[in-house]
């Protein structure tokens, strides 16, 4: 299922994701009625993004970054097409190479990771996603799996946030 709409980029004040695009109630509605929540979004034709259907005062939005505002020159005001389609991935955003080869070789943390909501695995790989050079990737990769091997399973934000800020060590 794809659908486009032309909308009207926006900006909520004082919220975790201030710039968003309202969706027209009539798409909005034939995805919930497919159950479907995870989607993956293009803006002027750009590149696809994994995204999600949110909710505020009554009206259905799609968030855009602030990497997505740049890209695409946005700014508030600006009419934007907008591409909606199926997410299909298995986590709801891309995983990092490093992490995919982390989890096939470490099989108990690959169970205490799946064992996560999903909610807090994309959080997971979106922190992997964030940087540039593979070194870096694997650094965290192996830092979140042993938080959770640590752990018993379990995600202790604050302790992990300090394992980040210590690194890992060999």
């Amino acid at each position: 299922m794809k659908m486009t709409f032309t909308g009207t980029l926006d900006k909520f004040e004082n919220t975790l994701y201030p710039y968003h695009v309202k969706v027209p109630q009539e798409i909005y509605q034939s995805y919930i009625k497919a159950k479907i929540k995870r989607i993956l979004v293009s803006y002027n034709g750009g590149t696809q993004v994994h995204n999600a259907f949110l909710s505020q005062d009554g009206s259905k939005f799609i968030k855009l970054n602030k990497v997505t505002m740049k890209e695409k020159n946005l700014k508030v005001g600006d009419k934007i097409e907008v591409a909606i389609q199926v997410d299909k991935s298995k986590y709801g955003m891309p995983i990092a190479p490093e992490m995919k080869e982390l989890l096939e070789q470490d099989p108990e943390g690959e169970q205490l990771f799946h064992k996560l909501t999903p909610g807090k695995i994309r959080s997971l790989l979106y922190k992997i996603h964030g940087y540039k050079t593979s070194d870096k990737r694997i650094e965290t990769s192996i830092i979140i799996i042993e938080h959770l091997k640590a752990n018993s399973g379990k995600l202790d934000w604050k302790m992990l946030n300090e394992a980040f800020k210590m690194g890992f060590k060999l």
